[in-house]
This record gives C-alpha cells, sequence and structure tokens, in this order.
C-alpha cells in the first residue's frame, strides 16, 4: 500500500472469510486491513457464531473464545509440515505421514458429493479409523525422533492440533481443511504482480468489496461482466429496500 508522504510502500494484508464449499449457497468476503493481528478477524466477525476452519495462527485463538464458536483444523495445513521435509531431506517418517494422510483425503474424494448426513457417516465409517490408527503412530514416532529436530516439529503441529484437526468427523458440513479458501486467495496472489500496490487503504477496502462481490458472483455460476454491469445499470433506479436482490447469490438477470 502506498505510504503517502513517506515516498515509499508499507505492507498491507487481505482476509478472506468464506462458507463451506460443502455450503448451497456460496459466497467470500474480503477485508482489507493494514495488520495481521487478532483484532481484525475479531472485528469483522463480531456477532457472528459456528464453526471456523483455519490453520494454527495463533491470532485465531482470540477469535475462538465464545462459547458460540467452534475452531476446526486444517489438514492440508498439517500435511505440508512433512511434505516440506519430504522436498528437503527425504524424512522416512514424514514419508509414512503423507502416505497415511493420503488414505483420509481418499475417503474426503469420495464424500464430497454426499449429504452432509451421508459424510458424517461415511466419515464415522471409514474415516474415523484412519485418524486413530495415525493418531497412535504419530504418537509412537514422536517418541523414537530427536527433540527439537524438524521432524518432531511437524509431528507436534498435529498432535496440538488433534481436536480441531478431527472436528470433521462431527459435523458433515465442515471441510478437512481450509483449500477452499486458500484457493480463494489466488486472485490476489495472481493480481498483486500486475496491481503493484493499492494507493491508500481507502482504495484497498473498496478493491476488497468489488473483488468480494466478482468472486462471489463466480461462486454462484455467473459471468462477473455480466453481473457486475447489469447491477451498475440497475443501482441508480434500484430500491434501497430491495437492494439485497443483487447481491451475487440472489441476483437474477433482467430480461
Amino acid at each position: 500500500m502506498l505510504d503517502p508522504g513517506a515516498g515509499r510502500t508499507k505492507k498491507a494484508y487481505v482476509w478472506a472469510y468464506a462458507r463451506s464449499g460443502f455450503d448451497a449457497q456460496p459466497g467470500v468476503a474480503y477485508d482489507f486491513c493494514v495488520g495481521r493481528g487478532a483484532k481484525y478477524p475479531m472485528a469483522f466477525l463480531h456477532g457472528w457464531a459456528g464453526t471456523l476452519v483455519r490453520d494454527e495462527f495463533k491470532g485465531y485463538e482470540s477469535v475462538l473464545k465464545h462459547d458460540d464458536r467452534t475452531g476446526a483444523g486444517c489438514l492440508a495445513h498439517a500435511r505440508r509440515k512433512f511434505d516440506e521435509l519430504i522436498k528437503v531431506n527425504q524424512s522416512p517418517v514424514a514419508l509414512q505421514a503423507v502416505q497415511r494422510i493420503a488414505l483420509i483425503y481418499r475417503v474426503e474424494r469420495e464424500a464430497a458429493a454426499l449429504t452432509a448426513q451421508e459424510r458424517l457417516a461415511m466419515r464415522q465409517a471409514r474415516s474415523k479409523p484412519l485418524w486413530e490408527e495415525l493418531h497412535l503412530w504419530l504418537r509412537l514416532e514422536r517418541s523414537r525422533v530427536p527433540e527439537g529436530s524438524a521432524i518432531a516439529r511437524a509431528i507436534d503441529y498435529s498432535l496440538n492440533a488433534w481436536r480441531p484437526l478431527t472436528a470433521h468427523l462431527h459435523d458433515g458440513q465442515v471441510p478437512v481443511d481450509n483449500n477452499h479458501i486458500e484457493n480463494l486467495m489466488r486472485p490476489w496472489a495472481m493480481g498483486r504482480k500486475a496491481w503493484l500496490f493499492a494507493g491508500s487503504e481507502l482504495a484497498g477496502q473498496r478493491a476488497a468489496v468489488v473483488m468480494s462481490l466478482v468472486q462471489s458472483a463466480k461462486l454462484s455460476g455467473h459471468d462477473p461482466w455480466a453481473y457486475l454491469k447489469d447491477v451498475l445499470t440497475r443501482l441508480p433506479t434500484h430500491l434501497n429496500s430491495r437492494i439485497d436482490e443483487l447481491l451475487p447469490h440472489l441476483w437474477q438477470p433482467q430480461g
């Protein structure tokens, strides 16, 4: 983000919040912020209740300190810890961990098209035993590896986050990872090399609003150009009391 008067730029952040990939009514909202502390998601999620799928970033601890909120972990992040070790030194323990995790993902691929109730039943029947075996195996391997080693840290990541990592075993609507939202961050990652910077905090916030509409329109199966053109054409005469009709998940083209 440009820093007027300083003759340079400073780092800003985009937070992304989306409905589950299993949700029949998809949507994503982006929040442009000047920092990455816990206060930003706390402010954005004020009044919200539900299950938050996230990685183990410490900033989320404050967000989840509410009785009506539950945290779910991200298996992709746990897997990544082991995958990085395979690429670096061909760790046999890391390789076994990735292979065991692959069995869990195989069940998830089969369960993706099911209803939440059917998905939960499949997870209980087929995934739960895999998770139990993985837990026992990780604890055993942890007792064998050197304290402070990279593989010990990778194992600890999963063991310390075991409860949130297995939250999806109790709710068929909860995904096994947060890859859905990571994919929805790609437009920012791809675009920032072309955009270079936001001109100001307000400009960044406006960009986040537009991107939220564009990506939510795509999630709802709309052509973003047709959606924005229609909405901008109708806005000047559209009743404020019916503004919700122009949201991506409710929008119907005229004519």
